[in-house]
């Protein structure tokens, strides 16, 4: 099973934030990442696991 990495812009895009808010939920570790060279990578199930979390503490 593979799992799809996004970019940085994807992620942008699909939370509709600005890349540079995906930059502050990555430096503040909220937001698992990795690097390909220089390049910046997030996992889809880094994302969705990310989307759940906010989405349980908003309900609580």
């Amino acid at each position: 099973m593979t799992t799809a990495v996004l970019t940085v812009d994807q992620v942008a895009e699909r939370l509709g934030i600005s890349r540079w808010k995906v930059h502050d939920l990555i430096r503040s570790r909220e937001l698992p990442s990795f690097k390909i060279g220089r390049c910046r990578r997030i996992s889809e199930a880094a994302l969705d696991a990310y989307v759940s979390l906010r989405t349980e503490q908003e309900a609580a």
